[in-house]
């Protein structure tokens, strides 16, 4: 999320939150697919962290990145820490960490999302050259310490910084040494939102196997495949993972309010100024929790949204649901990502064959398959087979749904090519992460500096 909000419309009842998510549903050819891409920032000369301040540094990036595309600054406390298109077209954002992070535009066709990611990469590319600044496109930070790593200047992240070692031991890992891909997808109606969330939230966990790029923490390896996929495993199990009350054929809306009401904020957000709310529920600030504690105490829809947006769970509900399983990857898996999802969620055979592949998993399950991934990957096994062979049948199903979706390219290409990188891990039945842990025992010789190079952008 780029910008916190500050819509000021009171809440008066909680029916009005439902509302406001059910106000996201909308008609088929209004769909839409908005990729998020996060990279780390490293010097070329000694691989080290990018800092917030100084000539070559995140916030002369901003700066660069600002001249070339005439966004918008978004300032916090004195702090350049994004930019936003003027017409909503997309953001440019920053992690805790100095993680850099494109919010892209919700664009028509995955097409146009590659084509996004691209020239996004070529833009930054430009301005970060001259400061001898390149970016790692893999999920989790491979050398650094937590100490290391810098600390960008965002009030929302002090908040968090402080809160998370108070509700998990992994928090600080997640912000600071972790990056990832993710889409958002639309829904038509309460009825279709249900069935991709559903679907969704299920087979979340077989994304994460297919895109593990995180087995080295602080120069070497880490025991795991997908190590930010175990993190999430510790951050704050309250407000992440997966969502029991999603499996039934039930689910509605409100459902996912009450879950909501009932999860500590974060802050609030008055005259610029972030406000410490880690003490009260969303409820309890509805109930005037914060009366006497703030000049402006009674909750704002701004209030709501940023809420939201700060709730973790492996699909996220907003206006629209965003899939937060994956781990960060090179180009062509920024492409690839929402083409997975896409093809199974808006491809209306595909999604049945999707929700009937997945009927009878139950939550129980599904949560250790989650707990299984990081570590063992594609080799996890899930009702008598191995994750890898429903791996190629879900893969199969979504080259199917992209198929039917039938919009080319000026080569006539249909929108299934961006799942090759899905196929080649499958036809070799080894993930990034797999590919990284052999290079690093063989050519490497046991070090990670060469990923700067080779997997850079």
């Amino acid at each position: 999320m780029a910008r916190d909000t500050t819509d000021q419309t009171p809440i008066s009842a909680v029916s009005e939150l439902t509302e406001y998510l059910d106000a996201g549903s909308k008609p088929k050819e209004r769909f839409r697919i908005g990729t998020e891409h996060e990279k780390f920032a490293f010097f070329r000369a000694d691989n080290s962290p990018v800092p917030y301040h100084g000539e070559a540094s995140i916030s002369a990036l901003l700066s660069g990145m600002r001249e070339k595309l005439g966004w918008e600054e978004i300032v916090d406390a004195g702090h350049v820490i994004g930019l936003a298109e003027p017409h909503g077209m997309g953001a440019i954002s920053i992690e805790p960490g100095g993680q850099f992070e494109l919010s892209g535009a919700p664009l028509e066709t995955l097409h146009q999302t590659c084509k996004e990611s691209n020239q996004h990469l070529a833009t930054v590319r430009d301005v970060a050259e001259p400061m001898g600044i390149r970016f790692l496109g893999i999920g989790g930070s491979p050398k650094w310490t937590l100490a290391e790593t810098p600390r960008m200047p965002k009030s929302r992240y002090d908040i968090m910084t402080r809160y998370m070692p108070k509700v998990g031991t992994k928090g600080l890992d997640m912000m600071y040494r972790t990056c990832t891909i993710q889409v958002n997808l639309d829904f038509s109606s309460e009825a279709d939102m249900r069935r991709k969330m559903r679907v969704s939230m299920k087979l979340q966990s077989l994304a994460t196997a297919l895109f593990a790029s995180s087995p080295f923490t602080e120069g070497k390896p880490n025991g795991e495949l997908s190590w930010r996929g175990d993190i999430w495993r510790d951050t704050d199990n309250q407000r992440s993972g997966l969502l029991d009350f999603t499996f039934g054929d039930d689910f509605r809306f409100e459902h996912y309010v009450e879950w909501a009401l009932d999860i500590p904020m974060y802050f609030v957000v008055r005259d610029s100024r972030y406000h410490d709310c880690t003490h009260v529920t969303f409820r309890q600030f509805m109930n005037g929790a914060l009366k006497g504690e703030i000049a402006d105490w009674e909750p704002t829809m701004g209030d709501w949204t940023n809420h939201l947006s700060t709730l973790f769970p492996d699909v996220r509900l907003k206006r629209f649901l965003e899939m937060r399983g994956a781990d960060g990857g090179p180009w062509r898996r920024i492409c690839a990502l929402p083409a997975f999802w896409v093809g199974l969620l808006y491809d209306d055979a595909a999604l049945d064959a999707a929700d009937e592949l997945t009927k009878d998993w139950g939550f129980a399950e599904v949560e250790t398959l989650r707990n299984a991934v990081p570590t063992q990957g594609l080799n996890a096994r899930f009702h008598g087979r191995s994750l890898h062979e429903i791996a190629r049948e879900v893969v199969g199903i979504s080259r199917a749904g992209l198929k039917s979706r039938a919009l080319l390219n000026g080569e006539g290409q249909d929108e299934s090519v961006f799942l090759a990188p899905l196929e080649e891990v499958l036809a070799k039945k080894a993930t990034l992460a797999d590919d990284l842990l052999m290079l690093y025992n063989g050519r490497w010789n046991q070090s990670v500096e060469p990923v700067f190079e080779e997997y850079q952008y």
